[in-house]
């Protein structure tokens, strides 16, 4: 990842205090992060690693900071892994465990983990001006990292050759590590294999396809069962895009096909038709996210029984140096369960977050009631902790639903979310009620396709302070948005509806800590 630090970053007045601190997103301390890199569960710990500045709140310095955690929520910060030097920035990679230590920086018995990063090189440097995959050993749990003394071990004479993810690929008689890289400004992945971890072959490319408009970067490439069918995998490829994506400037598509250790073979569905100059709907491309703030998704390695879970920074390079934050800046989304569902002919990702288990009681729990003209109140019972909003409507002869979240009795709410029922849209808007003065793009409203499903519309919100993550119609369609309240909140949400009368099946929210 490469940027331009901001000359300059407008500060409001609800900066003197930390109150836009989500409790259950990942942020650093008091430093700048970015795109999440080598996520890796090892020994019943997760460890997310990530971009970070380990000098300041503002891109630059890159090195690999380092958290952790047992549940994926409550997470612990650790030193810096792997720090920048005068060579060198470390810019995205990925962890794997090297269990038959097939790189030799381990034994056999005792694994080593090992760090594919990109080193992005320096003026001065030996490799100036370039991008090249080097590598990163921890023989103490990930705990402590030391630099491999040969140093980068693939290059491809470009500037633009970074984020590399490795994984084990497993073939009848045969195994070898894959790795899933991109030529940015070429909107191109690119894969490798090796059997060391240090010498490496080409395999294919892929691309461009679908949204282009923007430098690719941070891809994935993992398997999963349609529906949970075992013998019926698909692999998903994920590809994030910066600008170009659908709400604007940063964010992450994907495609679904086959891989054949060789070769990403897209399926024909994945694949939105070009118009006649070339152009490409960017509402007929598959997005892992439809709100501004979900880039750099990429899931753990070594996951116990084959789940895969993801994590998304939680920013939009539009703005992302200008947030008005301190003395930290920017977050990590919630960490994600993806699977793969089948939707008549095609399988489609789906998205749940993670969440505390078990839920605590609701707040408030209601069922079967008819919602007209009066407004429905959901209360604010904690305003130190995160809320979960659990919606089930059908829509009636409503015309529109619509949900103010954290109003305040002072001023409008950050963030309104409502529902279209004649267009099938599902539309949040953050352009008024928040602060958005720091960056003249923040103020936005982002729109999403939601049909009803059995004509039901199913809402899981999440609100954790500075953000707003709606997962829609049990996680087929997501969208997430930071928000920065002005105003104290005194209630989590009101609930109305326009045109007409509808029925809340069941309307509840919880407090989360």
């Amino acid at each position: 990842m490469q940027r331009t630090p901001s000359p300059s970053c407008a500060l409001s007045a609800r900066n003197a205090v930390d109150s836009y601190r989500p409790v259950l997103h990942y942020t650093a301390r008091d430093t700048w992060l970015n795109d999440p890199n080598g996520l890796v569960w090892y020994q019943g710990i997760y460890h997310l690693f990530y971009q970070n500045n380990p000098f300041g709140n503002v891109w630059g310095n890159m090195s690999w900071g380092h958290a952790t955690s047992t549940d994926l929520l409550h997470w612990t910060e650790q030193p810096v892994a792997i720090a920048c030097d005068d060579e060198e920035d470390i810019f995205s990679g990925s962890i794997v465990v090297d269990t038959e230590n097939t790189s030799g920086f381990g034994t056999s018995t005792s694994p080593a983990l090992v760090a594919i990063y990109t080193s992005a090189y320096k003026d001065g440097s030996l490799h100036e001006g370039t991008q090249a995959q080097s590598l990163a050993y921890s023989t103490d749990a990930g705990m402590s990292w030391t630099k491999y003394a040969h140093n980068p071990v693939l290059g491809r004479e470009s500037a633009h050759f970074r984020d590399p993810k490795v994984f084990l690929y497993n073939a009848p008689g045969d195994s070898y590590w894959v790795m899933v890289a991109v030529e940015a400004q070429h909107q191109q992945v690119v894969l490798y294999r090796s059997s060391d971890l240090k010498a490496w072959t080409y395999l294919s490319s892929f691309g461009p396809a679908n949204a282009g408009g923007g430098e690719w970067e941070c891809p994935d490439l993992f398997p999963l069962p349609v529906a949970g069918q075992e013998d019926q995998t698909k692999w998903v490829l994920i590809v994030n895009i910066n600008p170009g994506a659908v709400a604007g400037g940063s964010g992450g598509q994907y495609f679904i096909g086959d891989f054949d250790g060789v070769t990403f073979h897209p399926d024909a569905d994945s694949i939105a038709p070009r118009d006649e100059v070339g152009g490409v709907d960017l509402e007929r491309c598959l997005w892992l996210d439809w709100g501004r703030d979900y880039y750099a998704g990429v899931s753990f390695s070594n996951v116990p029984n084959g789940r895969c879970i993801m994590i998304g920074w939680m920013n939009n390079w539009d703005y992302a140096n200008s947030l008005p934050t301190t003395p930290w800046r920017s977050g990590m989304s919630l960490a994600r369960r993806v699977t793969l569902e089948s939707h008549g002919e095609v399988a489609r990702l789906v998205q749940h977050p993670i969440l505390p288990v078990p839920l605590p009681a609701p707040d408030l729990e209601v069922v079967d009631f008819e919602l007209a003209s009066a407004e429905v109140t959901l209360p604010l019972v904690d305003a130190t902790a995160a809320q979960l909003i659990e919606a089930e409507i059908m829509p009636g002869t409503s015309q529109t639903i619509r949900l103010e979240l954290l109003p305040s009795l002072h001023g409008r709410a950050p963030a309104v979310l409502s529902y279209n029922v004649a267009t099938s849209e599902l539309c949040l808007d953050r352009r008024e009620g928040g602060d958005t003065s720091f960056n003249e793009t923040f103020g936005s409203i982002e729109v999403a396709p939601v049909p009803l499903e059995d004509g039901v519309l199913r809402l899981r919100i999440v609100i954790d302070h500075c953000s707003v993550e709606v997962f829609a119609q049990n996680g087929r369609v997501v969208l997430s948005d930071l928000i920065f309240p002005v105003a104290e909140a005194d209630r989590c949400a009101v609930l109305s509806v326009e045109g007409g009368r509808a029925i809340a099946r069941r309307l509840a929210v919880l407090t989360l800590r």
